[in-house]
């Protein structure tokens, strides 16, 4: 009767990508790990204390010199590849569950005009180009647009003021445009704005156009709503539905509730770190069998505030929420395994995710030694590798192979 534990520390990179400077040539020095060590060492005046992180493998895989190298746990370490194009939180976490994220592309809207154009006139719609500019207003009172607040082209927002539009009419056309959208997620966003939203729109990186959502007043003015439209996966060869449907019980916690599809779930929201540190301890205190995800959203959000200080200090949590994991998981097929979902690195001089490889640490009781695994090519390694843990079969998931650990050990 063993239980999973998968905690998606967001926004944790270790470390470029081979391809990372594709968008930005500067992406290419991202190192999420490294910097904050750097940069929290010289502001707190001591190196972050992160004794569980070291003691499941952290250091064997990033060779900063505040990292330990040596382990008494029985781990495996290594890292992985997101597997997915871009970076990005709903594409990573659906990718770790085993979808299979080929047919996504990072696409601009303006690139793709003349599809969305045409599938909004054929439902009914009437569609223009605002000012001649590369994005559409629909019914002379909503936009789609690129999202802004994201990559380039990683995400299109059908964006509109609920005094002119309800959000029910706001969802129809984002559900219209997503039939037609090359990209992972097409975001539908009512609010309330503090002027015309043709007055807040500018050009983002990479070519993009959109509305500037938070200097439109969405996000202060009250009301705001928001659906998110995923690109059509099939979440019964996920591993969440999986477990569930093997019998195991699943409980989704922090981010990994808002954006994970499974209905038999137990989902246990929450954004700051010591309520999503909470829910996951709860859940794995249960006895039985059990699969339980978690998502650390704090951690990404240091990384958009370019804040290396409160990245500091919720890794520090976050090692303390681990050690406590850690003496829970102690029964023989128990397993934690800590990773990321993309980087996000407070010093590369931008707001956006950064491509980077992202840490495999997997604690393995009644397991002996330390053993060293190849770089994965896929996050959906990851899920693949816990639905082995689980005694499922790795093969029902639409994409992912076990990650096996690699011949030389670790010293």
């Amino acid at each position: 009767m063993s239980r999973t534990v998968i905690v998606v520390v967001d926004g944790f990179g270790v470390g470029a990508m081979p391809d990372a400077g594709v968008l930005r040539p500067g992406d290419l020095a991202a190192d999420t790990c490294g910097h904050v060590l750097d940069g929290c060492r010289e502001a707190f005046g001591r190196p972050l204390r992160l004794p569980a992180l070291g003691a499941l493998g952290l250091g064997l895989v990033h060779p900063h010199p505040d990292l330990a190298r040596h382990t008494h746990l029985p781990v495996a370490a290594g890292r992985a590849g997101l597997g997915y194009p871009g970076a990005d939180t709903y594409a990573g976490h659906q990718t770790m569950m085993g979808a299979d994220f080929g047919r996504v592309t990072v696409a601009r809207l303006g690139d793709h005009l003349d599809e969305v154009t045409a599938a909004l006139e054929a439902a009914g719609h009437r569609v223009e180009l605002l000012g001649g500019r590369p994005l559409l207003v629909v019914d002379g009172v909503l936009l789609v647009h690129d999202n802004l607040e994201a990559d380039p082209g990683i995400n299109w927002n059908a964006s509109g003021r609920l005094d002119d539009l309800g959000f029910d009419g706001i969802l129809s056309v984002a559900r219209t445009v997503r039939a037609v959208a090359p990209v992972a997620r097409v975001i539908a966003v009512g609010g309330h704005a503090s002027g015309p939203l043709s007055d807040f729109v500018r050009e983002g990186d990479g070519g993009t156009v959109g509305l500037d959502t938070p200097a439109s007043g969405f996000y202060r003015n009250g009301g705001l709503e928001v659906r998110h439209l995923g690109a059509g996966l099939d979440h019964t060869r996920q591993l969440p539905d999986l477990a569930a449907r093997a019998g195991i019980p699943v409980t989704l916690v922090g981010k990994a509730a808002d954006i994970l599809a499974c209905d038999e779930a137990v989902r246990r929201p929450a954004v700051p770190t010591a309520d999503v540190l909470a829910y996951t301890l709860e859940a794995v205190r249960a006895e039985g069998e059990a699969l339980v995800v978690a998502n650390v959203q704090e951690s990404d959000l240091a990384g958009h505030q370019q804040d290396v200080e409160r990245y500091g200090h919720v890794l520090e949590q976050v090692d303390a929420g681990l050690a406590a994991l850690v003496s829970l998981l102690d029964a023989d097929g128990d397993r934690l395994i800590v990773t990321g979902d993309h980087g996000n690195d407070p010093t590369i001089g931008h707001a956006f995710h950064t491509r980077e490889f992202v840490p495999v640490l997997v604690h393995r009781p009644g397991v002996a030694g330390v053993e060293l695994l190849p770089d994965a090519g896929s996050l959906a390694d990851v899920g693949a590798t816990a639905a082995a843990a689980l005694g499922l079969d790795p093969a029902r998931l639409a994409n992912g192979t076990e990650i096996s650990p690699a011949a030389a050990r670790a010293a």
